[in-house]
């Protein structure tokens, strides 16, 4: 199913991301964690392309694996920045035949001792390449609340957004962030520039103190205050961290629910837990 029918027939969705191993090795693990997750009703979830630049393999089969064995639809990513377009029409192509509809289309990170851009610079240009091949694929993309890193300007960034969803994406979703205020002046500024597409919100639950460093660095989230205090009270206590960021996550998705931000998108860190935690929190807001 395309998740661009799933948004528009549910009023509430909740769906999970899963990343697939760095080895062959770690393919049962991954995918174990990956169907307890299914088993639990999201709407959809989504596979990263590779771990740190990664095999393309290993994504196509946990997300196959997931769409074939638990029924769930999957959003399967693809990252182009050093893959030439024949290598992109081959990816493709091993979507289609696997039965996997919804791409989101990435233009990732060089990995190390990857290729510099070959025929793909910006993901704007693996959107329109998509759009050029048969199958008819639901394309999502990514946004940056605070901003691209790259981006000279917040005005400049949501210029290069509007000309990704124009060039065919179906839906956005959001890089993480920490503070709701973010995401909620972010959208009032892409709708006024005219983005109508919808945007799910993505949310990291932080469940370790070392979490913070890493995803600070990927995402240049901002960390509020709040949290800041949750993380020097309970960060020295796995336990008591990982209940304090669960209930974090939580009241983010529901605050998000609350003010009319009503698709969701987890970024679960394989973690049947953390998200069993989320969903039973919220179990009778998701019916």
């Amino acid at each position: 199913m395309k998740i661009k029918d799933i948004l528009e027939q549910n009023e509430v969705t909740l769906s999970f991301e899963v990343f697939p191993p760095k080895s062959e090795d770690g393919i049962g693990a991954v995918e174990n964690a990956a169907r307890q997750i299914a088993g639990l009703g999201p709407q959809f979830m989504s596979v990263t392309y590779g771990a740190d630049g990664g095999s393309f393999a290993y994504t196509s089969q946990v997300a196959s694996d997931i769409q074939d064995r638990t029924g769930t639809p999957v959003l399967a990513h693809l990252t182009c920045v050093s893959s030439d377009r024949d290598e992109i029409r081959g990816l493709l192509a091993g979507y289609r035949k696997k039965g996997i509809e919804n791409i989101m289309a990435l233009r990732g990170d060089i990995p190390d001792g990857g290729r510099e851009c070959v025929d793909f610079e910006h993901a704007v240009d693996l959107v329109r390449a998509i759009r050029e091949e048969p199958g008819d694929f639901c394309i999502g993309g990514a946004c940056y609340p605070e901003g691209h890193v790259e981006s000279d300007s917040p005005s400049d960034d949501i210029r290069h957004l509007k000309t990704k969803v124009d060039a065919g994406c179906d839906f956005l979703v959001t890089q993480m962030f920490f503070d709701n205020s973010t995401m909620y002046n972010f959208m009032y500024r892409i709708r006024e520039a005219g983005i109508k597409v919808p945007v799910l919100a993505g949310i990291m639950p932080i469940t370790n103190a070392k979490q913070i460093a890493r995803s600070v660095k990927l995402s240049g989230a901002t960390i509020p205050p709040r949290f800041r205090m949750i993380v020097d009270r309970f960060g020295s206590d796995p336990a008591k961290m990982k209940q304090a960021g669960v209930i974090y996550a939580t009241e983010q998705i529901i605050d998000l629910i609350s003010n009319g931000i009503t698709h969701i998108h987890v970024y679960s860190m394989n973690k049947p837990d953390i998200v069993k935690g989320i969903m039973d929190s919220m179990s009778e807001i998701l019916k």
